[in-house]
Order: C-alpha cells, then structure tokens, then sequence
C-alpha cells in the first residue's frame, strides 16, 4: 500500500508541474492578450467578456462538472469504468440544462450594454453557453486521463485550444475590431471545439494499442468511451456522492466568483469598471493561478487516491499517513512562504506593474491600491486552497453534507460584505469581502485537520508556526521596498525605476538564502518531489 502511496505523490508531483507550466503558458497568453486588446478595443468590450460573459461560461462548466470530478476520482469508487463514464456523461445534459438557463438570464434579465459601443451581445451569449457544453463533451475523457496520470494530454490539449483562441482572437481584433464580441464568441467556441476534438483523437488512437494493452488500460475500444445502456448503468453509492458534491460546487462557485456575480445582478460598477478591475484582478491573480491551483488540483488527486474517505488518521494504513501528513505539512509551508513573499513585495512594486502594463489608464485609478489588497487577499488563497484539498478528500459524505450547509452561510455573509463593502469602499471592497471570506474557510479547514491527525504524532499544521530569522526577513525587505517606492518611484525617471527594482531583487535573494538555510526539510521537499520532475519536462 505504501508503495502505491508513493507512486501516487510522483505522479502528483509531475501532474503539478505540468500544471503549473500549463496555467503559466494561459496566463501569460492572457495577459499579453489583455494589453493587446485595451489598446484595440474599448475597456466596456473587455468588462462585458471578462466579466459577464466569462462569468456565464465558468458558471455553466463548472457546475456541471466539478461534482463529477470530485466523486470519480476518489479511492473507492468503482472498478468498473463502464459506469463510471456512465455517470460523467451526466454531465453533458445538466450543462446543456445550466446553459439554456442562464443563457436565458444573461440575455434577457440582465442589463444589456450599449450596442453602439458594445455590439453583438446576444449572439455572443448564446455562442458562450453553447461553447461551455461542447467543452463538457470531452468531461468523460478528461476523468480517465487524470486517474490515470496521461499528464501530458491536457496540456498538449489545453495548450493547442489556448493557442488557437488566441491566434484566432488576435486576428479577428486586428482585421475586424467592429464586430466586437462576435470576435471573443467565435474564438471560444474554437477553444471548446479544439479541446474535445484533442482528447477524442488522442484516446481513439490509444484505446486498442499495445501499450494500453500492457497497462492494462480499462477501456478497450472506442464504443465504451460513450454511455452503455445494461442492468445497472450507475454505481449509487458514487451517484449519491456526486450529488453531495453538487451542493458543495454550486456554494464553492458563488464564494470563487462572488464579486462578478455583485458585479453582474447589482450594477455596482459599470462596464468600464469592471473592465479595469477584471485586468487588476487577472494580474493579481496569477501566482494564485500559475502555482496555486495547479498544486490543489494535482494534490487532491494524491490525498484522493490515497485515503480512504470517511475514515479517521487511526484507521487508514499507518505508512500511508506518514507519507501523507509529511506532504501536507510540506505543501502547506511552500505555499506559506509563497503569499507571505506576495505579500511582501506586491506592496512595493504594485503602481510600477499596473503602470508598465496598462499605463495611465491602470496606474491613476484605484488600481494599485486594489492590486495591495490583493496581494493579502493571495496568502489566504495559499493556505486555504491546500487545507480543503486535503479536507475535500478526507471527508465523508455526512461531513460533506454538513460542511455544505457552512458554506451556505459563508455564500450568504460573503455576498453581503461584498455588497455593502463594495458600496463603501469601490472595487477594495470586493477583495476585503473575499479576505474575510476566505478567513472563515480556513478556520475550518484547520480545526478539521486538527481533529483528524489528533491522535496521531503527526502535525501538519506544525508548517504554520513561523521561524524567527525568516519573518524578520521578510519585515526588513517590506520597509526597505517600501521606502524605495516612496522615494524612487514610480515619477522620477527610468534610473529610479530601475534602482527600485534592483533594490526588490536584492532583497527577494535575501528572502531565498534565508529560507534555504533555515526550511531545509522545505528544500529537500521541492528537490525531490518538483525538481526532477520539472527538469524532466523541459529534456522532454
């Protein structure tokens, strides 16, 4: 059993690494696409794609899916992959049902933009929502690839569908700018189709080869990729899971996607808004997204595969806790360490990246106080988004249920602070609400893993007790970049421009040589489990 523990943490740890070289080649794309359009086109044409019509998108798929995901990828569920692919195909009608609908919504309750400025918006809705369940169609496919670490398909894949949306977006915004959201429309409907059309291609070819044949791969031909009719199509108990999962996916989307839904029913900011503060959010965002994420959803694949749900530390296998409580404690100071930089230097060097990127139109606004707040608001993204990827496995479906009913108060308190703090304090106020949010989720988290390694001599939350040396690092290059800021930046000219930035690369290599010397384990951890994996990929 150890030994299959510890095949899984490799196979996480290269899936994370393809991960994060995968969401840092779509974030980098997407943001030279961002500069690219707000010199092309109008900020109300980037508020109504990257919020409202993103929104309809995210919302469809990921309701559709993320149940699905969860509950097929846990230890346990069934053996037969007939059924299993039975019920992921559940998902294509439910998002065809989440698509009709809010399509619906968003073309016909919503407040439409000016078609002067902004035209096309219908049609592009509808385009969107219809480009979410094309997405879906390649769902079934995409579950089988992960249980079974075909690591470098999704990024092949998602990286071909990026690559075209873009090329494709690039070409229509420079050729034919007046067609406005026609041009977004038609690249995400060449995104989806290009995605499903790589796995159905890749797992027609595998499925029969000799070395589907030596692994001892599930499926054997083509016909068992689709939904097979017999006796008992589902396994209930996965069914009932999935549907556990179903709640908590839908209040997990309305507290991710909080703000653009206040944004979109409330009208608390208007299009251009939006606009601005959908390019600080992205910018914001990507170390969340380049290294976060890819690290939650690879690592929830590990502690999913690993445990056995519903048990507590005492009853699963003892080596397998060991092994596992190690990497929690591990991915818990990496990720630690990571916002605490972010929010370090993020203060400093927020004007001078809003003013390099976007110029004036980013810089004089509230833009950089927003990308501040942000930065705070990415430490607690770090620590809660690891904590629920371990709780989210452990968890079983009566605890499940219960932490389902939390976040239905946490989905309540978080929409009303962002109301009212979004009333009082503008766009801060969005990342505030999220701050107080993401507080709460992890207070819970923590006390669940408290109680589930209670008796154990095991402590994973060990990893948030701080080192002296380093934190005082840490304060001392906060005050330094700081003072830099005040004094060099960001109207004083090129040169201190550039001795501000020195003076940041200075001090984030004193930050590194302190942590090498005094988070040895932490080094040893990335060495082992990233490194090789990472040097890997780029040989390959």
């Amino acid at each position: 059993m150890a030994s299959d523990t510890t095949k899984a943490l490799q196979g996480a740890s290269t899936l994370a690494i393809y991960n994060v070289l995968l969401q840092v080649s779509f974030r980098v794309v997407t943001f030279v696409l961002n500069a690219f359009i707000l010199r092309h086109l109008s900020k109300e044409v980037l508020g109504v794609v990257n919020v409202r019509l993103t929104l309809l998108y995210s919302t469809t798929v990921f309701l559709a899916r993320e149940a699905f995901r969860r509950a097929c990828l846990s230890r346990g569920s069934s053996a037969d992959w007939r059924r299993v692919i039975n019920l992921l195909w559940m998902a294509v009608p439910l998002g065809a049902a989440c698509a009709g609908a809010l399509g619906y919504v968003w073309a016909r309750w919503l407040e439409a933009p000016d078609a002067k400025h902004v035209p096309a918006y219908p049609a592009a809705v509808w385009a969107f929502a219809v480009s979410a369940v094309v997405e879906l169609l390649s769902e079934p496919l995409w579950v089988l690839a992960q249980a079974h670490m075909f690591v470098r398909l999704r990024v092949c894949a998602e990286s071909l569908a990026l690559g075209s949306r873009s090329i494709l977006t690039v070409v229509l915004v420079f050729l034919v700018p007046h067609w406005g959201l026609w041009v977004f429309a038609l690249a995400q409907l060449m995104y989806a189709v290009v995605l499903s059309i790589c796995y159905y291609v890749y797992f027609t070819l595998y499925i029969g080869s000799t070395a589907a044949k030596d692994s001892h791969f599930p499926i054997s031909s083509v016909r068992q990729m689709f939904f097979t009719w017999g006796t008992q199509p589902f396994e209930w108990a996965l069914v009932t899971l999935t549907r556990s999962f179903m709640m908590q996916s839908f209040l997990k989307q309305l507290l991710t996607e909080g703000e653009k839904y206040i944004m979109t029913f409330f009208n608390v900011l208007n299009f251009g808004d939006q606009g601005i503060y959908d390019v600080v959010n992205n910018l914001g965002s990507m170390v969340p997204r380049f290294v976060f994420l890819p690290i939650e959803d690879s690592f929830y694949v590990f502690f999913a595969r690993s445990l056995i749900r519903g048990k507590i530390a005492m009853h699963q296998n003892e080596d397998d806790i060991a092994i596992m409580a190690k990497v929690l404690q591990s991915l818990l100071k990496l990720v630690l360490l990571i916002g605490v930089t972010v929010l370090t230097f993020g203060f400093s060097y927020s004007y001078l990246a809003l003013d390099l990127y976007g110029g004036s139109l980013l810089s004089s606004s509230g833009g950089p106080m927003l990308l501040r707040w942000y930065s705070a608001y990415v430490l607690f993204l770090a620590l809660n988004g690891i904590t629920e990827c371990f709780v989210f496995a452990a968890m079983e479906q009566s605890e499940v249920d219960r932490y389902n009913m939390r976040l239905l108060f946490l989905s309540v308190v978080f929409l009303v602070l962002s109301y009212a703090l979004t009333r009082a304090f503008g766009s801060v106020g969005f990342v505030l609400a999220n701050c107080l949010n993401m507080a709460l989720r992890l207070a819970s988290s923590l006390k669940f893993i408290a109680a589930y390694f209670r008796d154990t001599p095991h402590e994973p939350l060990a990893a948030l007790r701080p080192n002296l040396a380093l934190a005082f690092t840490f304060l001392c290059s906060w005050a330094i970049t700081a003072y830099s800021e005040s004094v060099l930046c960001c109207d004083h000219g090129v040169v201190p421009r550039l001795l501000h930035v020195a003076l940041g690369a200075a001090c984030l290599l004193a930050v590194v040589i302190m942590t090498a010397r005094t988070e040895r384990e932490l080094v040893s951890f990335v060495w082992q489990q990233f490194l090789p994996t990472f040097f890997q990929t780029k040989q390959s």
